[in-house]
């Protein structure tokens, strides 16, 4: 037999070898613990919605699901550590459209890409964005807060839960459909600039439900609009920029799962089926409402469209102002 065929041989044999263990893998999946990388710190929306989730998810899968916080570079060190990972979906990730969305955009060097290294699995949640004020702004409603930014000469400042963040875009956002001049004010995280909001050190931002109900049921903040397609459960008499002649101000934090790129289609299919189940689950679904959170639970494809779309619409928005993180 020729060189070449004796390599040929060896090719196919190596391939059918690695499809056949792969098929193995996934049939006999899942075999031990999964681990799931939440990149932000212990305490907030995304690690609330893990712990939650993998709480249901656990005796679905038969398994262990151990939540690991994995906080810092704007998601990206968690995000890198899943891409670096065996694909064999014994980790996972919490992300959200910081991680898959935003990130590639806003900078020149990423040490993960999160279309060719990550696969989507569902979209977990999403958290509505909402338009909140403290007792630095005398307006109570949007109308008179655009009407008042103008009163600022080198325009009015408004905080965020950090650069790069949902809330941080949300703003520009509006900024860029309103017109007017709103000059940003990164926190690290949403507490502490919920905190200068309510204290009146900085006037206005825009905040999840999540982590922003407390303020709002307290009357340390008030909600001025929702950057949601339709209002509220809990905020029902609270309007949408929609409502209000701004249809195009919507924006949320939407969180989902992914995993390394060669996961088996298979292992996918069986996180997908487990992951959906459990947000269904009518315990779990009434806790993520209650936390502030609007469970969906989809198929990857539409979740890969969904990223998709919103990479498009969002990298116009980036580019255009031109904003950029080191």
């Amino acid at each position: 037999m020729s060189v070449t065929r004796i390599a040929r041989a060896l090719a196919c044999s190596v391939f059918t070898l690695t499809a056949a263990t792969t098929a193995v893998a996934a049939d006999n999946y899942p075999s031990k613990p999964v681990r799931w990388i939440v990149p932000y710190a212990a305490g907030g929306g995304s690690d609330f919605l893990a712990r939650t989730v993998s709480q249901g998810l656990a005796p679905r899968l038969g398994q262990t699901v151990v939540v690991d916080n994995k906080p810092g570079g704007n998601t990206a060190i968690g995000a890198s550590e899943t891409a670096r990972s065996a694909p064999d979906g014994y980790t996972m990730l919490s992300a959200d459209n910081g991680t898959l969305v935003f990130n590639p955009a806003l900078y020149q060097k990423l040490s993960y890409n999160p279309e060719k290294d990550l696969a989507p699995v569902t979209l977990l949640g999403v958290f509505p964005m909402i338009l909140v004020a403290g007792p630095a702004l005398k307006a109570t409603d949007v109308k008179g807060f655009l009407e008042e930014v103008k009163t600022y000469k080198d325009g009015m400042s408004y905080a965020s839960a950090g650069a790069g963040s949902p809330h941080h875009l949300a703003m520009e956002l509006l900024k860029v459909e309103t017109g007017v001049n709103l000059v940003h004010v990164p926190y690290k995280g949403a507490a502490p600039s919920l905190s200068d909001v309510a204290g009146g050190q900085v006037p206005v931002m825009m905040v999840d439900l999540a982590a922003g109900a407390g303020f709002i049921k307290g009357g340390k903040v008030r909600p001025l609009a929702v950057a949601n397609a339709t209002r509220l459960a809990q905020l029902p008499d609270v309007p949408t920029f929609a409502e209000l002649g701004y249809k195009n101000i919507e924006a949320a934090a939407q969180v989902g799962i992914v995993v390394p790129a060669a996961t088996p289609q298979p292992v996918i299919d069986t996180l997908n089926r487990q992951l959906v189940a459990t947000i269904n689950d009518p315990t779990i679904h009434q806790k993520l409402v209650d936390f502030g959170i609007e469970p969906v639970g989809n198929t990857p494809a539409q979740y890969r469209d969904l990223l998709q779309a919103e990479r498009t619409r969002w990298h116009k928005l980036i580019d255009d102002l031109g904003i950029k993180l080191d």
